[in-house]
């Protein structure tokens, strides 16, 4: 059976790499839930960014891996059964990451990172991808040494290596995982399937979202009773996440896979689009969870800048990552995004003294605004553009 995987145009994630998702759910638990809820600071918030980040990438960079090889083949799915059991050490560790477990954190993203890399070199000899791999591989042996070493240190030693383990990752792909004497891969050479990546990232906006719902329904079976304020932070926490899933998924989710399928340079539109602005957008969402979790939670109590910052910063970088990607796929300037965003970070300030309440109220109410006012601007540049066919006709009928 070939190791390859076939891009047909039409298939999308497999019921394994689904399968596989389910360790990243638990790892997004783990994050929004017990690391930034348990001792809420903006140190506190400044590390989960930097753990989002590796589950980011230990999850990304499988999902280029099932890109090119045929999940279906014994061989990838053990390696896929293997990058699922050290992720769930992983993810188990991330509570107490800079704590007692940083070891088998970083340990465990060393193994995830440089496992998969040797796996595909020897899978792929002789095919012109093997190369690339070995590019990768030499990178990934840097990133993993400075998580491994991050594991034996402290404090903010631990942090700065962390943190050069990650964006050595992250640079990898912008500079081609250029190496020495191995030359640099090209965004051209990288032949994706853009139905398979844009359905994988989906999936993993579908996983934040669904880990928002989560904390909403735990943070009301915290709570001593269920009254009107519980009842109202509730349909207040819902709508805002319905208002997220609507900006993400209602319009540009299909038009963009659609888009990337038919890219002339799909490497180059996945790795900017998806690999490195998609991460932004589920920071958002994870910060909003943990959001909605204080007001569901404590519904009679005032915002804090911690809470403020969840649920109106959250909600703001939400929007400045779709803004990016719509940016990146389609070339256009999302206003709607632009405003909204300006709104919420001049709504900071104000935030502070008001209830958790209204201040959830007013960030979803920003993100539903935007997810509204979509259908019609786009109706509007579709009027626009049609109205300038109709009054072009004529004039290119009388010059015939």
């Amino acid at each position: 059976m070939p190791i390859l995987r076939k891009h047909t145009g039409t298939r999308g994630e497999t019921k394994i790499e689904v399968f596989f998702d389910l360790v990243y759910a638990f790892a997004i638990t783990q994050l929004s839930s017990r690391f930034l809820l348990d001792h809420l600071s903006v140190e506190r918030a400044l590390q989960a960014v930097l753990l989002l980040a590796m589950v980011w990438l230990g999850w990304s960079y499988t999902m280029w891996l099932t890109n090119w090889l045929d999940p279906g083949h014994i061989s990838v799915r053990l390696v896929l059964f293997a990058l699922m059991l050290v992720s769930l050490v992983f993810s188990a560790g991330l509570p107490d990451a800079f704590g007692a477990r940083g070891l088998a954190v970083g340990g465990a993203y060393a193994a995830m990172q440089i496992g998969r890399s040797v796996f595909a070199v020897v899978a792929l000899r002789g095919d012109k991808l093997q190369k690339n791999f070995e590019r990768i591989l030499v990178w990934c042996l840097a990133s993993g040494t400075l998580a491994i070493a991050g594991g034996f240190q402290h404090g903010l030693v631990r942090e700065v290596l962390w943190l050069l383990a990650v964006s050595i990752d992250m640079a990898g792909s912008v500079t081609g995982f250029f190496v020495p004497g191995l030359g640099r891969s090209r965004s051209q050479d990288w032949n994706i399937d853009g139905h398979h990546m844009a359905e994988r990232c989906q999936s993993f906006v579908l996983i934040a979202l669904g880990e928002s719902i989560v904390v909403i329904g735990a943070g009301l079976a915290s709570g001593p009773s269920i009254g009107i304020r519980e009842l109202v932070a509730i349909v207040v926490a819902f709508a805002g996440s319905i208002g997220l899933w609507w900006v993400y998924f209602d319009r540009s989710a299909e038009v963009a896979e659609s888009v990337l399928a038919r890219h002339p340079n799909p490497g180059s539109l996945g790795r900017s689009a998806y690999h490195s602005i998609h991460p932004v957008m589920i920071g958002g969402i994870v910060a909003i969870a943990a959001g909605d979790h204080a007001i569901v939670s404590h519904p009679n109590s005032s915002a804090g800048l911690a809470t403020a910052l969840m649920l109106a910063g959250g909600s703001a970088i939400f929007l400045a990552g779709h803004a990016m990607f719509k940016i990146a796929v389609w070339n256009v300037t999302p206003w709607s995004r632009i405003v909204a965003i300006a709104v919420l970070i001049a709504f900071i300030p104000i935030a502070t003294g008001l209830p958790d309440l209204i201040v959830g109220a007013v960030a979803a109410a920003v993100v539903l605004a935007v997810a509204v006012t979509d259908p019609l601007l786009s109706q509007r540049h579709e009027r626009s553009v049609n109205a300038a066919k109709n009054r072009s006709a004529p004039a290119a009928a009388k010059n015939r």
